[in-house]
């Protein structure tokens, strides 16, 4: 069977929705004052589509069984590749603004931060969001895919890193380099803060895979697969409902630092999210929008990139959570020209130069 036959379109689809999704999202988190990201209707629902993060996860771990890129060797490389793109990221987020001089003045006193600004600015420079996660992540499930041939097994291993979770979170041996990285994977907050340590949300990722190889194993039959899902997602909910509703303190904790049955509830939703976008891109015909979204799935973690570089510098032009409802809705728009802008000037760099991608997380 030929490799693009493999491709499942509605993960594509929701890769490209999730590339607008974020610099919405992010645009809100970033200019829009308390009032509007909590008191009115538009923020709130930006604010409801944020915890999506579970869609995007799963859909790696599919894609990851079915990459051209089959060798533990490659799973490594592109790992460190997006832990040393993460770094240069958070430099040109937070640290690129105060040298040049337009980094926003009330940033830091936002945070009520004391010390060394240098201790604040290395805080931010290691600050832990999803780059981090799928390069940290990299680095196990290629283990996982070579060594790790039933498909049970992957599933058995999602599920044990989110019921250990909570118990390792902390672990740490008082060495700053070595604990950053346990931080990255434990969720220590030394040095930084982490928004997506390992520990749960890699479950994400390897339930994502477990579906890959069933995918595999049903000769890439795509409505098999996504029937599978849909049950397992109802399977799920059903199971981690009651943890999260009556023993939340311990199962959910939070959206970012959840526990076990935060993993297995939200893992549930998504599934069943999956089999609808599925049902509904089996009746969508190729147009304009949907090439769009294929190109945003395409070039997805450059555009991740670019949006947070570009939001991150406009607060020293437009402030920081200071704006209502209505400028950040312009600045939606204007982010959204400017991220697709930049990334059209990449692509003509690169085909210029002819040089490949060296980064990939999804495709």
């Amino acid at each position: 069977m030929e490799q693009q036959s493999k491709r499942i379109a509605a993960l594509d689809l929701i890769k490209g929705m999730s590339v607008i999704g974020m610099i919405i999202i992010h645009t809100l988190l970033t200019f829009a004052d308390v009032k509007s990201q909590s008191e009115t209707f538009i923020g709130a629902f930006i604010l409801f589509l944020g915890r999506g993060t579970s869609i995007f996860l799963i859909c790696m771990g599919i894609t990851f069984m079915t990459s051209r890129h089959q060798s533990l060797k490659s799973s490594l490389t592109r790992g460190v590749l997006l832990l040393a793109a993460a770094l240069l990221m958070n430099f040109l987020k937070f640290v690129f603004p105060v040298i040049f001089g337009f980094a926003p003045h009330n940033f830091i006193q936002r945070y009520g931060w004391h010390g060394p600004i240098e201790q604040q600015y290395l805080y931010l420079m290691l600050l832990g969001d999803i780059l981090q996660l799928a390069g940290m992540s990299l680095l196990f499930i290629g283990f996982i895919r070579k060594y790790v041939t039933n498909k049970y097994g992957i599933l058995a291993i999602g599920i044990l890193i989110a019921l250990v979770s909570r118990e390792v979170s902390g672990i740490n041996i008082d060495f700053p380099v070595v604990n950053y990285v346990l931080d990255l994977i434990f969720n220590n907050d030394f040095p930084a803060y982490v928004y997506f340590p390992v520990f749960p949300w890699m479950s994400f990722i390897i339930i994502g895979m477990f579906f890959g190889k069933w995918y595999q194993e049903l000769d890439y039959d795509r409505p098999q697969l996504f029937k599978n899902m849909v049950f397992t997602g109802f399977l799920f909910v059903a199971l981690g409902a009651p943890l999260v509703f009556i023993y939340g303190a311990y199962n959910y904790n939070g959206f970012y630092h959840m526990g076990p049955g935060g993993v297995i509830y939200f893992a549930g939703w998504t599934l069943i999210f999956l089999w609808v976008i599925f049902k509904i891109s089996i009746n969508i015909k190729e147009n304009k929008f949907v090439k769009l979204l294929k190109y945003c799935s395409k070039n997805l973690t450059t555009m991740y990139m670019t949006q947070w570089i570009l939001i991150s510098w406009g607060k020293g032009i437009f402030g920081f959570r200071e704006n209502g409802i209505t400028t950040v809705l312009a600045l939606i728009v204007l982010y959204i020209i400017l991220t697709f802008s930049v990334q059209i000037l990449i692509d003509f760099l690169r085909k210029k130069s002819q040089r490949p991608k060296v980064i990939e997380v999804l495709n």
